[in-house]
């Protein structure tokens, strides 16, 4: 185990160098000069030169590359050239929002999603199994930024339970979860249908092997045999969808960040992309990136940890 948790962390970190690299090379290919358009169209050649020397893009792009790399390596993200504060400080006090968004809506779809698809499954071709099922594909087709601006319309406008934006008051817990709860169902409403689905398949696989109709032979009760042996395997390809979830739930929270008006790491990339601050973007992404690779790894050794024959897959 230990092996794998070594050769699967390493992985990880190649993957972060080489997607922060396209990445920094994707920005650089935005059209539209940064400096003139954070300085402004009376912006003098001299303001424009002194901008680029702040930014570093008075270099060749393989150079500022090495320099980011540099910089990185020291724990440095760069200075905000708007508010002259470092990036790191931007980025970490709109990180812990994001991640109480994300986490909020993975909790929220596998409550519902698991037992609903496991039921499902012990339920197969009956008319539990065809409604389950059409409840799941309506859930998926859902797009959340729909879901985000109906939910805001009904339940914060109309019906007035849930506060429609912000994040709430500092060290009021009831307060932002009460803020949390509409953004939270508007991007985990989906992932409920792809989690019943996902279940309900693994689960008609697993309870057809084997070693649960030995489980079954031998006199175990049926719960038993479902929740101990057969759920174990079932929920592993479940783990690995919530992990590489991660990045389709920040790509979503970006959207309902913007429609309730919440801060986060969405809304800051949206931000800094649209007013071409490199530095905000480069480490937003950057963290934005590790969370996700985070994720996956996290995901890996856990499915390694429920079923050893894994651990000698990498």
């Amino acid at each position: 185990m230990l092996l794998y948790i070594t050769k699967r962390l390493l992985l990880g970190v190649g993957i972060v160098l080489l997607a922060v690299t396209v990445l920094f090379c994707m920005i650089h290919l935005v059209p539209g000069d940064p400096t003139r358009i954070l300085l402004g169209p009376r912006a003098t050649p001299e303001m424009i030169a002194s901008m680029s020397a702040r930014m570093g893009l008075d270099h060749p792009l393989p150079i500022q590359i090495l320099h980011f790399f540099g910089n990185l390596s020291r724990g440095d993200l760069g200075m905000d050239v708007l508010t002259n504060r470092p990036v790191a400080e931007i980025v970490f006090g709109q990180l812990p929002y994001t991640l109480a968004l994300i986490f909020s809506a993975i909790i929220f779809a596998s409550v519902i999603g698991i037992p609903l698809g496991c039921y499902s499954a012990l339920h197969s071709n009956t008319w539990i199994d065809r409604f389950t099922g059409i409840l799941s594909i309506a859930c998926i087709t859902a797009p959340a930024f729909v879901v985000a601006l109906f939910s805001l319309l009904i339940f914060a406008v109309t019906l007035k339970w849930f506060p429609a934006v912000g994040a709430g008051e500092k060290g009021d817990i009831a307060d932002q979860i009460s803020h949390l709860v509409l953004p939270a169902f508007a991007i985990g409403l989906s992932w409920i249908g792809y989690l019943a689905r996902l279940v309900r398949a693994s689960m008609l696989e697993i309870m057809s092997e084997s070693h649960i109709r030995t489980a079954r032979a031998y006199g175990l009760p049926e719960r038993v045999v479902v929740y101990r042996y057969a759920l174990k395997l079932a929920i592993l390809p479940t783990i690995t969808v919530i992990g590489v979830g991660m990045g389709f739930l920040l790509s979503a929270a970006l959207f309902t960040e913007i429609v309730f008006a919440r801060p986060g790491i969405g809304k800051l990339i949206y931000d800094s992309v649209t007013t071409r601050n490199y530095p905000v973007v480069m480490g937003s992404v950057l963290v934005s990136t590790i969370l996700f690779v985070i994720s996956t790894t996290l995901s890996d050794l856990v499915n390694a940890w429920l079923d050893p024959r894994i651990r000698r897959s990498l």
